[in-house]
């Protein structure tokens, strides 16, 4: 919801199909140093606006409650927060040790209300229309066709359309799709046990891979990603048009 009393009415109104967001935004950015040394990555500007700003505005009508992973530099992120438009139901979950994705997500559970979470990076733009299609979804991911999948996380798929597995940095080449980092999961997801993984961190998309052994999980083709990892990518963002990132858009 874009104002505190939209998301009154939608709570009031008994909305079952209403879903939390949760956007993962407390990483350290260090590809984009020298940039990020005193801003973190999901406010650096792009035309104008935060990262995150972009993202805020490009969820869809049925998030009526947010929750936003801090760590590094998370005073600036809760100022921002403060003052933007978009959501008035918000609140920070500061994630005390960087120990990964899987974890930045679990320690928002205490936080969240609905049947169903939508999950994203704060660090890239997606499609208002996609981010709405996927939160639709009883369980999926984003994905995107690149031709570097050595660079991505790789979605492999069923017949169906439906998930198989999630390959990170695969050793092929040719198109591929890749995973862009935004997932609904279902309430239930906290009932599996995350284990850290060989880098040692608990990592979200062993939460994919193991509700994707047990049900369907969907995989939504994305019409417009921009991954904003790379100080080239991010410069190069300046003349894209963004038009998809606004909802109506």
């Amino acid at each position: 919801m874009g104002c505190a009393e939209c998301t009154a009415s939608a709570r009031d109104a008994g909305d079952s199909h209403a879903v939390d967001a949760v956007i993962l935004a407390a990483g350290l950015g260090l590809r984009l140093r020298p940039h990020t040394e005193h801003t973190p990555k999901p406010l650096l500007p792009v035309q104008g606006r935060p990262i995150l700003d972009w993202i805020l505005g490009a969820l869809p009508p049925l998030v009526e409650r947010l929750a936003v992973v801090v760590n590094y530099r998370a005073e600036q992120i809760e100022e921002y927060l403060r003052d933007q438009q978009h959501f008035g139901d918000w609140r920070t979950v500061y994630q005390e040790v960087p120990r990964g994705t899987g974890d930045a997500f679990r320690i928002c559970q205490p936080f969240l209300h609905s049947d169903r979470y939508l999950v994203l990076n704060g660090d890239d733009l997606f499609a208002a229309a996609d981010l709405a299609r996927l939160s639709a979804l009883p369980a999926g991911v984003l994905v995107h066709p690149v031709n570097e999948p050595r660079q991505f996380g790789i979605a492999f798929t069923n017949p169906d359309g439906t998930l198989r597995e999630l390959v990170e940095k695969p050793a092929l080449d040719g198109r591929q799709l890749a995973n862009a980092g935004v997932y609904v999961f279902p309430r239930d997801v906290f009932d599996i046990e995350l284990t850290r993984s060989g880098r040692g961190e608990y990592e979200i998309t062993e939460y994919v891979s193991r509700l994707a052994a047990r049900r369907p999980f969907h995989t939504l083709q994305a019409s417009f990603w921009v991954p904003l990892g790379t100080v080239e990518a991010w410069q190069q963002a300046a003349n894209l048009d963004l038009t998809p990132c606004l909802r109506g858009g």
